[in-house]
């Protein structure tokens, strides 16, 4: 009696079963073709931005064609000055084609003014100039790295604890001088402290004694993101070194332009310099 139950069942549910296999097949191709373009609203000028598109896609920003994931994540940096809207483009793999506007969030940047810095470094003599100019292009260049590396989408930490004694993008007076806005963030902390890395990544630069910035190093975290690291009293490792989260890196100083020990710790995307705050503020 049982056996003939469950034949009468088999027999019944027999002519469904192919659509309804058909219909699942269907459900998981729907869920395997993601072709959503998902980026931020709206963004604060010096973030660095993470958007999601269906991989495969090519996407372009700021005249520049950006790498895509093989799960379809970008990432590009918004500058200190920039009003937007941003207009970021998409073409899918099918051909389609959308653009996503993003808002940007204007900031306040407050003067800070730096006194007590040696005057040949807020003027200095045209020997020294064109020394500062060679040095700063070496920096330029390592920045234009773009390895298919996605090390920036880890949740950066802190290279050293300490109080910020200097923001990004604040307006800075040296000795009573105008100058540029801040490129980076200061941390406050004794000499000899140990730098770790606040993600994994490639040493592109290391310099012991540049003019302005002292020891110098730049760790790449792919895609045209990278961190520096300013007034360094030593350097641990070298360039082409593949170095991991946390990892010690170097230890803080006060070489070069600066008034005390510290860290400054700047953040790139190709030439748009980005706020490391920001970036630490995308893990909580």
């Amino acid at each position: 009696m049982r056996s003939a139950l469950m034949v009468t069942a088999l027999l019944l549910a027999a002519p469904l079963f192919p659509a309804a296999s058909a219909q699942a097949q269907d459900g998981i191709g729907d869920l395997l073709v993601d072709n959503r373009v998902v980026f931020p609203a709206s963004v604060s000028q010096g973030a660095m931005v993470v958007g999601k598109v269906p991989a495969g896609s090519n996407v372009r920003y700021g005249g520049r064609d950006l790498r895509v994931s093989g799960y379809g994540s970008v990432v590009f940096g918004v500058g200190r000055d920039e009003r937007g809207p941003l207009q970021v483009q998409v073409r899918r793999p099918d051909g389609s084609s959308e653009t996503a506007s993003i808002a940007v969030t204007p900031r306040d940047w407050p003067t800070e003014r730096v006194n007590g810095v040696p005057p040949k470094t807020v003027n200095p003599p045209p020997a020294i100039a064109e020394r500062i100019a060679r040095e700063q292009a070496q920096v330029t260049e390592a920045r234009k790295r773009d390895d298919n590396r996605t090390d920036f989408s880890q949740t950066f930490i802190w290279p050293v604890q300490g109080r910020i004694s200097g923001r990004f993008g604040n307006a800075r007076v040296y000795n009573g001088q105008p100058g540029s806005g801040h490129s980076g963030m200061d941390i406050a902390v004794p000499t000899g402290t140990p730098v770790k890395a606040p993600a994994a990544g490639i040493v592109t630069f290391a310099g012991p004694d540049l003019y302005l910035t002292g020891g110098t190093l730049v760790l790449d975290h792919g895609y045209g993101i990278s961190s520096n690291f300013l007034h360094l009293s030593r350097i641990d490792v070298k360039v082409g070194d593949r170095i991991e989260q946390g990892q010690n890196i170097a230890a803080v100083g006060a070489t070069g332009r600066a008034t005390g020990p510290h860290l400054h710790w700047g953040m790139n995307w190709f030439d748009t310099r980005i706020d490391p705050l920001l970036v630490l503020e995308r893990g909580k």
